[in-house]
C-alpha cells in the first residue's frame, strides 16, 4: 500500500495534468482519464472517474476549464467537452514553469542526501524499482 505521502503528491500534480491534456485540444473526461492511464498509469496509479471528475469541476468552477455539453450520442449519453479558458491558458505556463524550479530544487536535495555515504543507493534502489 501506497504511503499517504505519496498519494498527496500525486493528487497535487494531478490538476496540472489534466490541464496540459486539455491543452491540447478539446476533450472529454473519458478520454482524459484514457489519456493518463496510458501515458502515467506506472508511476500515478490508474486514473479513476471519482477522482478526476471532482478535479474537473473544481477546474471549471475556477474559472481554467469550459465545459461544452455535446447533443447525444446514438446510445443516448452526451458528453462534456472540456477546452482551455483564457486564464487556463495564462495559467498553464506559469503552473510549468513552476514545475521545472520545483523539480530542481528537490532534485537538489535530493542529490545532497544521496551524496551521504550511508544514502548513496536509496536513489538507484528507487529508480530501479520504478521501471
Amino acid at each position: 500500500m501506497e504511503s499517504n505521502y505519496v498519494q498527496q503528491f500525486k493528487k497535487g500534480t494531478l490538476e496540472m495534468l489534466l490541464l496540459c491534456l486539455i491543452a491540447q485540444k478539446e476533450t472529454y473526461g473519458y478520454e482524459i482519464i484514457t489519456a493518463l492511464n496510458d501515458n502515467s498509469a506506472s508511476v500515478l496509479g490508474y486514473a479513476r472517474e471519482g477522482t478526476i471528475y471532482p478535479i474537473l469541476y473544481r477546474l471549471e468552477a475556477s474559472g481554467l476549464i469550459h465545459c461544452r455539453p455535446a447533443p447525444a450520442g446514438l446510445n443516448g449519453s452526451s458528453k462534456k467537452y472540456y477546452s482551455l479558458t483564457e486564464k487556463g491558458k495564462e495559467l498553464l505556463p506559469e503552473l510549468i514553469a513552476f514545475w521545472h524550479r520545483y523539480t530542481v530544487c528537490v532534485d537538489g536535495f535530493i542529490e545532497s542526501y544521496s551524496a551521504v555515504p550511508s544514502h548513496a543507493n536509496v536513489e538507484t534502489e528507487e529508480r530501479t524499482n520504478v521501471t
